[in-house]
C-alpha cells in the first residue's frame, strides 16, 4: 500500500458493517467512495460556517466528479448548535431538498455537526443513509464512529438522540492541518482515552510520540487508526451500550457535568477539554477510593499538562457552581441508571471498569476537595494503608 492509500478499519456489525477510511486526500475521493457503496443517490451536506469556508469547495468538487450535486445546509459553529432549533433547521432543509429515504445525509464537520446531522438522518423519513466526513481530531477518533447521535437539552448533554450507524466514515487527515491548536488538543484527549481504557501500551506510545502526532505525518495517521480500531472493536461487541461500550465514557460523566455547568460556553470549555479534566478526575477519584495508585493519576495529569490540556477544574476560566450543583448535573447524566451513580473508574493505566452504585456522598466529598479554591490533587506519595480496604464497587 502506498503512503497515500488510506488505512481501512471495519466496524463489524453484520449486514450493517461499514468502513472507516483514514488518510490524506479523501475529500477529493469522497464522491467515488460514496458512489461505490451507494450508487445513484443524492445528498445533503450538513456543515458549519468554519468548515465550509476552509473545505466545502474541495468536498463539492470531490462529489460533483461523481455526479453528486449536494444540497448544502450551513450552521453556526459551536456546541450550542446541538439544539432543537438547529435540528429543525436541518430536518426542514433535507425535506426542502426533496431527498428520499434512500438518499444520503453527509455530516461534514466536527463532533457537533456529526451528532446533529446523524440525529436528523435517523429521524427524517424514519431513517436515511448517513455518511460521516469528520474534520476534527475528536470526531475522527471518537464521535464519527459507532452511531451515537443527538442534541443537548437544558437539562444536560446528549440527552435527546438515537443510535443511527453511518454507511461510511471518511477521515481525511489533511484537513486536521487547518484546525486551531486548541481544537486539536481537545481531540487528543479522546485519543489518549483509548490508551487509558484498556491499551496501556498505546498510552505509553502516546507519551513518547505525542509531538509527532501533533506535527502530522505517519504517527498522526497511526494514532487515529489505532483509536478507530479500539472503538470499532467495542461497538461491534456492544452497539447499544448495554455492556462494556460504557467504558468509552471514561472521563465523560465528570466532563459532561462541567460542560453543563459552563452552559456549553466554548470560550470557557470545549468537549475534549471537559473529557481531559474528567479523565484526570476519574483517576484521582479512583485513587481516593483506593482502587488505584495515586502515581497513575499523577502520570495522567502530567501527560495532559505536557500536551497543553486542562487537567483540573481550576483550569476552567470563570466561576463554577458549587459541588452540590455539579453533583446534580452528574445525577442528570445518562450514565445514571435507576438513580444509581455509575462511573468509569480505573485500577491503573489501561484498567478501566464500570463502577455501579457509587455512593453520592463519596462523589460530593470528592467534588468539594477538587473544586477551585480547595485542594486540587492528592499527594503522589499517598499509598493505601496496611489493612485498608478498597471501596466495594460492582
Amino acid at each position: 500500500m502506498s503512503a497515500n492509500e488510506p488505512v481501512t478499519v471495519e466496524v463489524g456489525l453484520g449486514d450493517r458493517a461499514y468502513d472507516i477510511l483514514i488518510g490524506p486526500g479523501l475529500l477529493s475521493r469522497a464522491g467515488a467512495e460514496i458512489s461505490r457503496r451507494l450508487p445513484g443517490t443524492r445528498a445533503a451536506v450538513i456543515t458549519d460556517a468554519n468548515v465550509a469556508a476552509a473545505h466545502l469547495e474541495a468536498l463539492k468538487d470531490g462529489l460533483e466528479k461523481n455526479d453528486i450535486q449536494p444540497a448544502v445546509i450551513t450552521l453556526p459553529p459551536g456546541e450550542k448548535t446541538k439544539s432543537f432549533a438547529h435540528l429543525e433547521e436541518v430536518v426542514d432543509g433535507v425535506l426542502a431538498a426533496r431527498l428520499e429515504r434512500g438518499d444520503i445525509v453527509i455530516a461534514f464537520g466536527g463532533g457537533v455537526i456529526g451528532d446533529l446531522a446523524g440525529f436528523a438522518a435517523g429521524i427524517v423519513r424514519r431513517g436515511m443513509n448517513f455518511v460521516q466526513i469528520p474534520t476534527s481530531l475528536l470526531a475522527q477518533v471518537d464521535s464519527s464512529v459507532g452511531g451515537k447521535t443527538g442534541i443537548n437539552s437544558a437539562r444536560g448533554k446528549n440527552l435527546v438522540g438515537v443510535f443511527h450507524q453511518p454507511k461510511l466514515v471518511l477521515a481525511d487527515t489533511e484537513v486536521l492541518d487547518t484546525l486551531p491548536i486548541r481544537e486539536f488538543r481537545a481531540g487528543y484527549a479522546e485519543l489518549a482515552k483509548y490508551g487509558l481504557i484498556d491499551r496501556p501500551a498505546f498510552f505509553a506510545w502516546l507519551e513518547e510520540n505525542w509531538t509527532q502526532v501533533f506535527a502530522g505525518g505517519p504517527e498522526r495517521a497511526q494514532a487515529i487508526a489505532e483509536a478507530c480500531r479500539a472503538k470499532a472493536d467495542v461497538v461491534a461487541r456492544d452497539e447499544f451500550e448495554t455492556g462494556d461500550r460504557a467504558l468509552l465514557n471514561l472521563g465523560h460523566t465528570f466532563g459532561h457535568a462541567l460542560e453543563a455547568a459552563t452552559q456549553y460556553d466554548g470560550t470557557r470549555l470545549v468537549h475534549g477539554e471537559g473529557v481531559a479534566i474528567g479523565m484526570a478526575l476519574a483517576h484521582r477519584f479512583s485513587s481516593r477510593l483506593n482502587l488505584a495508585s495515586p502515581d497513575d493519576a499523577a502520570r495522567v495529569e502530567a501527560h495532559l499538562r505536557a500536551v497543553g490540556l486542562p487537567w483540573r477544574m481550576a483550569d476552567i476560566p470563570g466561576d463554577l457552581p458549587d459541588a452540590e450543583a455539579l453533583l446534580s448535573f452528574i445525577a442528570q447524566d445518562k450514565k445514571v441508571s435507576r438513580g444509581a451513580l455509575t462511573f468509569i473508574l480505573t485500577r491503573g493505566i489501561g484498567q478501566a471498569f464500570i463502577a455501579k452504585d457509587v455512593p453520592a456522598s463519596e462523589v460530593l466529598s470528592f467534588l468539594k476537595e477538587m473544586h477551585p479554591g480547595q485542594q486540587q490533587s492528592w499527594p503522589s506519595q499517598q499509598k493505601m494503608r496496611p489493612g485498608q480496604q478498597k471501596m466495594p464497587l460492582r
